[in-house]
């Protein structure tokens, strides 16, 4: 009797057929995974930006002539790689406060996955479906 090595066809074809099935698994998992890592990643940006603002108002006594570009940011994030993010700076017409937005740009993975605000302070705002902020002493980036 011959000793045979090797696989057969059917134990191939089972073993793609599990790899299927993870990855069938495990992808959508992931995608969701980047959104929400990108979410963050913008989140810790715009306090980035709210520090640097505070650091012009100690010096300026206000947010008069206050932009993304004079603190040396961007107007999107992140600034290589593709772009999830539209970042924008609204100064209140006294000069003494703001409110920083991140919109999703619609070509991305980040699409539909709500605007995020963040003004001086401290009231951050995010909501899946948001398409505006809503800032208030209770808002919230966590979702809830």
């Amino acid at each position: 009797m011959r000793v045979r090595h090797g696989f057969t066809l059917i134990e191939l074809m089972i073993v793609v057929a599990i790899i299927g099935i993870l990855a069938a698994i495990a992808y959508p998992s992931y995608q969701n995974y980047k959104i929400r890592v990108n979410r963050s990643d913008v989140q810790s940006e715009l306090i980035r930006v709210s520090q640097q603002l505070q650091s012009y108002k100690m010096v300026n006594h206000g947010y008069a002539n206050a932009s993304l570009a004079g603190l040396g940011n961007a107007a999107s994030y992140p600034v290589t790689g593709t772009a999830f993010y539209t970042l924008n700076l609204a100064v209140d017409s006294d000069n003494q406060g703001y409110v920083l937005t991140a919109t999703p740009i619609s070509s991305t993975m980040q699409a539909g996955n709500g605007i995020i605000c963040l003004n001086q302070d401290g009231q951050k705002f995010w909501s899946k479906a948001a398409t505006a902020c809503s800032l208030s002493s209770n808002s919230t980036w966590d979702g809830r």
